[in-house]
Formats: C-alpha cells, sequence, structure tokens
C-alpha cells in the first residue's frame, strides 16, 4: 500500500536509523502463567523471539539495552543476563535503563543515539516487567538488624541482637504504584485529573470497552503479529495476550471505586492491568540493513522527552511532549497518520486529548499561543492499548513503536506518531515513518 502523503521532514543531521523488527512475548496478566518464571526468562524469550524472526547472527549486534522498572536485585542487569541466556557473546556489551513507564523508550531512544553518534551500527533495544513476583522488603528497623546481626562475633552479641526484635519489626513494607515526591498512587493522581477535566465514569468505560473491543478485533483478524509464542517450561506455549476482555457498560459500571472511595471514577475495568510481558526491536543504521539484505519497517525520526509538575500533572506527558515532537519533525497534527499512546487509565487518555485540544490549557500552563489539537479517534490506537493488551511498565514502549509501523503499512499511512507518560510527571514522543515499500 503506498503512502497516502509524502511530507518531508526536518532534516535532522544524522543517520537515517531503521527499526528492521520488533517482536514481544504475549503480555500476560500477572500471578497467571509466567508466574513461575523470572524477569530475565522473559526478556530471553523476546530475544530469542526476534533471533528467530529476524535471523539476525548474533555476532552483528554491537549492544544490547534493555528497559525495567521493578528491578530483580540478583538480575539487576537485566539486559545482561537475559542476552547470555539468549546465546550471545559475552564480548557484547548490555545495559539496563529506567524510566518509570517509557523504560523500553529510552532503551530504544539509547540505540538510536548509539548507532547516529557512529558507535554502533546494530542495536537491539527491548523492555521486561514482571509483575507476578515484585521484591518484597523487610521494614528498615528488621534490614538493619540483620546487617548488624550478620557482622556480629560471639553468639553473646548474636543473641543480644535477636532479643531486641519486636513484632512489629516483622511488617513488611509493600510495594506500591506510587510517587515518591507526592506519596500519591497513580491511581489517585488519574482519578483527580479526570475529575480535573471533567471526565465521567461513563466516558471513561465507554474509552475502555472501546480499547477491548478493538484489541480483539485485532487479535482475531490477525492483526498482532508481534506476537511470538513462548514455550512456558512445564507448562504450555502460549500464543497470545491473556487481558483482552470486552465486557459491557451495565456490566462495567457495576464495578466500584479502586482508588478514590466511594465517589472517585476510576475502577478496575477502566484501568490498565497488572502485566508481565517482554518486547524486543532490531535497530540499525539504514546502510547496515541494506546491506545485510534488510527490508526495514520503518524510520525512526524525531523523538522528545518531557517533565512536568508529578502532582497535578503527572500523566500529561503525550500533552506537553506531542507539540514540540511535531515542531521538531516540521510537522502537523494533520500529517500524521497513525497515533499509539500508552493508555494508562482511560481518564488519563481522555485528560490528554482534552488538554491537547485547549487553548487556554496551552496558553496556561505550556506557553503556547494555540492547542495542538486532539489525535482523531479514527486514527487513535486502533488495534488497542495498554487498557486491553497489558502494560508490562518496562516493554510497553517497543509495542507502541512497532504497532505503529505496522498499522502505517496495513493502512497506508506515511507517520506515526508514539506518545506515553511516565511516573515521576514525565514523557515521550516520537515519529515513526513508514519505510518506503
Amino acid at each position: 500500500v503506498q503512502p497516502k502523503s509524502k511530507k518531508t521532514l526536518a532534516k535532522s543531521g544524522v543517520k537515517n536509523i531503521v527499526v528492521v523488527e520488533g517482536v514481544r512475548i504475549p503480555f500476560l496478566q500477572s500471578g497467571t502463567t509466567y508466574a513461575d518464571l523470572m524477569p530475565h526468562d522473559l526478556a530471553r524469550a523476546a530475544l530469542q523471539g526476534l533471533l528467530n524472526r529476524t535471523s539476525v547472527p548474533r555476532d552483528v549486534v554491537d549492544y544490547i539495552v534493555y528497559g525495567t522498572v521493578i528491578q530483580e536485585v540478583k538480575t539487576s542487569n537485566v539486559a545482561r543476563e537475559a542476552a547470555l541466556g539468549a546465546g550471545f557473546s559475552d564480548k557484547t556489551p548490555a545495559h539496563t535503563v529506567t524510566m518509570a513507564c517509557i523504560s523500553s523508550n529510552q532503551a530504544m531512544t539509547t540505540g538510536v543515539g548509539l548507532i547516529a553518534a557512529g558507535q554502533c551500527d546494530v542495536v537491539v533495544a527491548g523492555g521486561v516487567e514482571f509483575m507476578s513476583d515484585v521484591p518484597i522488603r523487610h521494614s528498615r528497623k528488621m534490614r538493619k538488624t540483620m546487617l548488624t546481626l550478620n557482622r556480629a562475633k560471639s553468639l553473646g552479641q548474636k543473641l543480644s541482637l535477636i532479643s531486641r526484635i519486636r513484632p512489629d519489626y516483622f511488617a513488611p513494607e509493600l510495594p506500591a504504584v506510587a510517587e515518591f515526591s507526592t506519596s500519591e498512587t497513580m491511581g489517585h493522581s488519574a482519578d483527580r485529573l479526570a475529575a480535573a477535566f471533567g471526565i465521567s465514569r461513563l466516558e471513561q468505560d465507554e474509552y475502555a470497552l472501546r480499547s477491548h473491543t478493538l484489541a480483539k478485533r485485532a487479535q482475531e483478524g490477525g492483526l498482532l503479529v508481534d506476537v511470538v509464542p513462548f514455550k512456558v517450561p512445564g507448562k504450555d506455549t502460549v500464543t497470545k495476550d491473556n487481558g483482552i476482555r470486552p465486557s459491557s457498560i451495565e456490566q462495567m459500571s457495576k464495578l466500584k471505586p479502586a482508588f478514590v472511595k466511594p465517589y472517585g471514577t476510576v475502577t478496575a475495568a477502566n484501568s490498565s492491568f497488572l502485566t508481565d510481558g517482554a518486547s524486543a526491536v532490531l535497530l540499525m543504521s539504514e546502510e547496515k540493513a541494506l546491506a545485510m539484505g534488510y527490508k526495514p519497517k520503518a524510520y525512526l525520526r524525531d523523538f522528545v522527552y518531557v517533565s512536568q509538575d508529578p502532582k497535578d500533572q503527572l500523566l500529561l506527558g503525550p500533552t506537553y511532549a506531542t507539540p514540540k515532537v511535531l515542531e521538531k519533525a516540521g510537522l502537523t497534527m494533520a500529517d500524521i497518520d497513525v497515533f499509539e499512546f500508552h493508555e494508562a487509565f482511560a481518564g488519563q487518555i481522555l485528560a490528554n486529548l482534552k488538554a491537547m485540544d485547549s487553548d487556554w490549557f496551552a496558553q496556561n500552563y505550556m506557553s503556547r499561543k494555540a492547542k495542538v489539537g486532539a489525535p482523531p479517534l479514527e486514527k487513535f490506537n486502533n488495534w488497542g492499548g495498554s487498557l486491553s493488551l497489558g502494560h508490562p511498565f518496562g516493554a510497553t514502549g517497543c509495542r507502541l513503536v512497532i504497532t505503529a509501523a505496522h498499522r502505517l503499512k496495513k493502512e497506508g499511512g506515511q507517520y506515526g506518531l508514539v506518545a506515553a507518560c511516565a511516573a515521576g510527571g514525565q514523557g515521550h514522543a516520537m515519529i515513526v515513518e513508514l519505510y518506503p515499500q
């Protein structure tokens, strides 16, 4: 299919960098099939899936970088452990980055930077998250006692330390999706954001239902071709995401508020769920890709990162990042054929759409003369999103980029815009351009 538009991007002054292929293992609700594995097992499976699909020689890969959010202490550099497990040479460097929900976005753009700087020709970037077994710490009092106990030299010293332990020492520190700077959970932030923009419970449920319905249609239509099967040791082979569940507005309306009780509007039905998963993309300079006989999927063009108030604007990263990346590329909203935005909450997506379509918000909060405009829904997340497909924090960015590339080819578009919010009040946006067919 030939692209409908032929607008030329503003020159960036760097070499053309392409995504050759991208894959992910099925995204599964945490606590299900992957529960007995470890993060590096999932990342390794994604790397092996990429190798199988592309047949790229392992020794051609110059560097591997992975994104993750909740790190397993034993495999803190999960990129390195996964690479070794997937059979890459121990001479291939690998490192892990973390930037909340845009961690694999950061992994990809780190790879872009390495190639643009002439340090590498071939980089594998990806992301992984394993919410089934997040680290749970002892209380600080217990940790200090145990560390001191480890240094005790005599039995008397050890018994003395043990005698000081009190019942409250055993209370664990449970992890939470919360902001360190504000101590507020992301769900509370989403609820307040929805209220600030006047987004009703019904609007949020309708958007969530749209996401699940479109994802189900894409799954049954064979459009989610980035998914590679994963044979789980001792269990069956997993072939598809298991969180896609179209319901009805009537059923969704029965759920109670999940965060702000009893009057909140954010529920389990209109929020993304805890998910296990991993993704990987093969990035190359265009020259290298063509020399190796590959037909790239897309160019990775301009990208930006933004930050704003982590309390009242925690989830508005796409609103701030979108106009900036369009200006860098010399494009307008009308030039974009495909939009792929991360769906943390239905309220978050709808709040961003309203903010992007508001001159008042642009002028009062963004120091801009006019709004950038909201993406038209007929171009927006047409194969579902994080609400339905799942959101393994560190892996979602790669899914967004490769989905944008596949949609551009399927729908005959030229430019795609990927955007996401992240904890800490940060955000990312990138322009993806279909490779000439």
